[in-house]
């Protein structure tokens, strides 16, 4: 049938023969909607933790036991803890009195100002008619706006009477020669910066209402040079990291330099991860296959793991140098996690098992398990559930009930896809189950991001990454980033450079930390 226009008009025949397929694409539409409005609810309302850890045993099969659809992996025992018995002490408050003397800081390094009261009681009596037979302390946190000093070095101006010549000591020499920043200014700078991402410009307001007239490219300046001061010390770290038999990698995103009027070039971080607990955030141009070989080099650790997303650049660097490409199972219950919307049931199976891994994690953290007990416990516990987990993969293909571009789908063959990566953990006890402890450690540039938003230069980028990976290792380290920053910028100078290693924090923890060198403020306001 035609109609007026020319175009050609279904017969009510044709039109029941195509309506099965219309309900079926709309069906697909209709779920990729959902999935993608679930997505949007839970990045605004709902709970982002994808922690899912099941409590039970641990679904290990007897010899002989086929794996078949019914079966359920029975959840891992809950974990324990032991706790230590105790007994609490009464505090010495007396709720009475109104007294708050327990101290809440640590009066070794905060600055306490006394201030005396006096007794109503006692006022208009002479010395000799009251006996002060004790104090009660009451403390209260006070702030100075913009916590600012200026180091006055008076230098005396003498004569020598005999031979009639004037003399005067120099100035102390500064970390940047020519400077007029102590070393505790430089340092605090760029805590503030990269610690607690306070920008430049918002320093030098908070510096203007302290009453300090300085210009805003000085501060860029200064912080520049200090960082210059560190570039061995981070180069000394990342050559620790590439000699770890475990590494972690990933990447992250970072706007840097121009790429036009408006427009900033899009840029990464690829932050690694060592088996000594030290982090690297080197700084590259784009998201190349051929950064990984730059980053890492060519030579290949014996018996080395290099753990990651999945993402294909690792896997050809692997498979160029001959490391082990483990896996990030965190990723895999992400994709599980994604789909549960569309699929909930058997997303929820799917999370069931890989929480079952975790559940064993769990016990070996608790237990303290050492290299070899921890291998022995993962291949009697965690190996049976992970191959349940793609014996039931390989079941759900099979039933042919999922449409390709599912999520559910796509999740399961991101799984099998990275079987032999997600299975490295097992025959490896210095392997971790996923990323989340690099995860974790990057997370100060997505921070930071918020507040400074973007870099101007390239070399602005670098530097960030020179300063997140002290600082970042620091805190791995239970180091006082101010504390270290103090000393190895006086330190570095006088150091030899074959031994910049031993300025990196985890070193410098073991070697400097118990004496640390300190600024002359220090002492000024220890006295």
């Amino acid at each position: 049938m035609t109609s007026a226009t020319g175009s050609r008009v279904l017969s009510l025949d044709e039109a029941a023969a195509y309506r099965p397929h219309q309900v079926v694409d709309l069906s697909r539409e209709l779920a990729a909607a959902k999935h993608q409005i679930a997505w949007f609810k839970r990045q605004i309302f709902g709970q982002k933790s994808e922690r899912r850890i099941v409590d039970g045993a641990d679904g290990q099969m007897s010899l002989g036991e086929a794996i078949t659809q019914d079966q359920v992996v029975s959840p891992p025992p809950p974990t324990e803890r032991p706790v230590a018995a105790h007994t609490r002490r009464q505090t010495s408050k007396k709720p009475d009195t109104g007294d708050d003397s327990l101290p809440f800081f640590d009066d070794s390094r905060v600055p306490v100002e006394v201030i005396e009261l006096c007794a109503p009681e006692a006022e208009g009596l002479a010395p000799e008619e009251f006996e002060i037979i004790g104090h009660k302390d009451s403390y209260r946190l006070a702030q100075r706006p913009g916590s600012y000093v200026v180091l006055n070095y008076r230098r005396p101006v003498i004569k020598i009477k005999a031979t009639r010549v004037i003399v005067s000591p120099s100035a102390p020499v500064g970390v940047i020669e020519g400077s007029r920043v102590d070393v505790s200014f430089v340092a605090g700078l760029l805590i503030d910066k990269f610690a607690y991402h306070l920008p430049f410009y918002r320093q030098h307001q908070r510096l203007a209402d302290g009453g300090i007239t300085v210009s805003r490219p000085w501060l860029t300046q200064i912080g520049q040079q200090g960082i210059a001061l560190l570039e061995p010390i981070y180069e000394a770290q990342f050559e620790s990291i590439r000699a770890s038999r475990v590494k972690a990698m990933d990447e992250t995103p970072i706007k840097a330099g121009r790429a036009g009027p408006g427009k900033l070039k899009a840029a990464y971080f690829w932050p690694v991860y060592g088996e000594l607990d030290e982090v690297c955030f080197p700084f590259f141009e784009s998201r190349r296959i051929g950064h990984v070989e730059q980053a890492l080099g060519l030579t290949p650790v014996e018996r080395g793991v290099l753990l990651t997303d999945g993402y294909t650049a690792y896997e050809h660097y692997t498979e160029k140098t001959g490391l082990a490409h483990a896996q990030c199972w965190a990723h895999t219950r992400r994709k599980l996690f994604e789909a549960r919307d569309v699929e909930p049931e058997a997303a929820a199976r799917g999370l069931d098992f890989i929480g079952g891994l975790y559940a064993v994690e769990e016990r070996i953290r608790a237990q303290k398990l050492s290299a070899a007990g921890k291998l022995d416990y993962r291949l009697m516990h965690a190996k049976p559930i992970v191959e349940q987990f793609f014996a039931w993969i390989n079941q759900q293909f099979e039933a042919q009930g999922l449409l390709p571009s599912n999520p559910m789908t796509k999740a399961l063959a991101y799984a099998r896809e990275r079987r032999f990566g997600l299975e490295v953990y097992l025959t490896d006890p210095d392997v971790p189950i996923d990323t989340n402890h690099l995860e974790r450690a990057l997370r100060a540039i997505p921070m930071g991001r918020k507040n400074w938003m973007f870099c101007w230069t390239e070399l602005g980028a670098k530097h960030v990454g020179i300063m997140q990976s002290l600082i970042v290792t620091c805190r791995l380290h239970q180091i006082d980033p101010y504390d270290y920053l103090v000393d190895v910028l006086q330190r570095v100078g006088q150091h030899p450079a074959s031994r910049a290693h031993e300025l990196t924090p985890r070193l410098w923890k073991q070697l400097f930390a118990d004496n640390p060198l300190r600024s002359p403020l220090h002492t000024i306001t220890a006295q």
